[in-house]
């Protein structure tokens, strides 16, 4: 899928952002396309299509979009994009068809070839954190080994929620086609799946993570603050930065009402806070801040990290 990127839709500036110890990258693991209606629901085509244009089947172009937070002694990346072994996870046919119906776009970014980037291998991430197993946030932890599906950072602890592990395990009708075992089972199996319950402070230092349940259970939101500087990885609770406007949700969202929620208590955090807001999704920017716009929140200023 080929889909041209709108210019000067936005102004988005270059900066370098450390919080606390760690050096703040941001990890494009790979363009996709997925349906300019689903991702933007009850919200009018006329409306979203100004800057997310689509291509002859309708799909918009998306990013899967990692979080590397780089420190001399401890390399942690949030979420791992779609990767790359989708035969060897899914099979013939449900990898090929993966590789088809979302435009994967496997001659760009991956996430291998961003953290070589930054000067890392596999053997170099210390903590994988999963917002939760959604194929298109954790494919990318889980590779093809001499025939078997194995870690893919042999050195790493990998975090998730138990309650989201409970989900993709037993996935209800609507999500059965996100959740796929083959990325989280051989986690489960070599022993390096450590699950939180809730909310959780400083998990690792400088790390904590609030709950959303308004597009999947027991999301898990991740904030990094030092007390001076704060970014919070959002998700699929705000995909993209078009995304901040408390009504913009997505199809795919399961309750809507509650994300809606869950929007305002935590963006007005962020916009009374100044904190970043990194966006997985989103092939524009890498992050933003927000400020108040009446009962609502718009993009104050857009940033490639």
């Amino acid at each position: 899928m080929t889909l041209a990127i709108p210019q000067n839709k936005f102004e988005v500036e270059k900066r370098s952002l450390k919080i606390g110890p760690y050096d703040v990258c941001s990890v494009p693991t790979g363009l996709f396309g997925l349906d300019g209606g689903a991702m933007f629901g009850t919200v009018p085509k006329v409306l979203w299509e100004k800057t997310n244009p689509t291509d002859d089947k309708n799909r918009i172009q998306m990013e899967a979009r990692g979080l590397l937070l780089k420190s001399p002694g401890c390399n942690v990346l949030i979420d791992t994009g779609n990767g790359a072994d989708f035969v060897a996870k899914y099979g013939d046919k449900l990898g090929n068809k993966f590789a088809e119906m979302y435009g994967m776009d496997q001659a760009g970014p991956s996430l291998m070839k961003s953290l070589n980037s930054h000067g890392l291998k596999a053997e170099d991430i210390h903590h994988v954190i999963i917002t939760h197993f959604h194929f298109d946030h954790a494919g990318g932890g889980v590779t093809e080994q001499g025939g078997k599906l194995v870690p893919t950072f042999p050195n790493a602890t990998y975090w998730a929620q138990k309650g989201n592990l409970e989900v993709a395990t037993h996935p209800n009708l609507r999500e059965k086609a996100s959740y796929y075992a083959a990325n989280f089972q051989p986690l489960i199996d070599a022993g390096v799946l450590k699950l939180l319950d809730g909310p959780t402070e400083n998990f690792i230092p400088g790390i904590s993570c609030v709950i959303s349940n308004g597009h999947t259970q027991s999301q898990q939101i991740i904030k990094v603050t030092d007390g001076q500087n704060t970014l919070m990885y959002c998700a699929d609770m705000v995909p993209t930065s078009t995304h901040v406007k408390i009504p913009w949700l997505m199809g795919y969202d399961l309750q809507p009402l509650v994300l809606m929620e869950e929007k305002t208590k935590h963006l007005g955090e962020a916009a009374d806070g100044k904190w970043f807001l990194f966006f997985e999704h989103d092939p524009y920017c890498d992050a933003a801040l927000i400020e108040r716009n009446g009962h609502d929140f718009s993009v104050q200023k857009r940033f490639w990290l």
